[in-house]
């Protein structure tokens, strides 16, 4: 699997540009952490992981993908842009965990499209309104 990093994603300038660039080919119910799953709940309850945390939604001006449009108004997600392994976690390979340039702000519905969806998932802005737009006789 080819490395990805948050500076090549920041070169790339839409939402769906950004998604394509980190989409993932899981299936909802696939095995990730399964029974290990008690390590990556320590490691996202640790002191580390909540102050990178911190620092990328602050950088990401907790905007979906980084995107200054995609405002998100609920509780962000952390995605690492190259998925992380129990070795990682066991391993303690802290660049990889840790790594600002492994991670992203998203939101939860984003995220789950990274995952296991598709960009029909990802958020849409607004129709801007223009004058004269509702008159139903044009």
């Amino acid at each position: 699997m080819k490395q990805r990093s948050y500076r090549e994603l920041i070169h790339l300038d839409t939402i769906k540009d950004r998604f394509d660039y980190l989409k993932l080919t899981g299936e909802v119910g696939a095995d990730t952490f399964g029974s290990h799953r008690f390590l990556n709940q320590r490691f996202y309850a640790s002191r580390q992981w909540h102050d990178i945390r911190k620092q990328i939604i602050l950088r990401d001006s907790s905007c979906d993908l980084g995107v200054l449009d995609y405002e998100i108004h609920s509780r962000p997600v952390i995605h690492h842009i190259n998925p992380i392994t129990i070795e990682d976690i066991e391993n303690e390979n802290w660049e990889k965990l840790l790594d600002p340039d492994n991670l992203i702000t998203t939101s939860y519905n984003t995220h789950n499209a990274i995952h296991y969806g598709n960009d029909n998932m990802l958020p849409k802005l607004p129709i801007e309104r223009r004058p004269g737009d509702t008159c139903p006789w044009k």
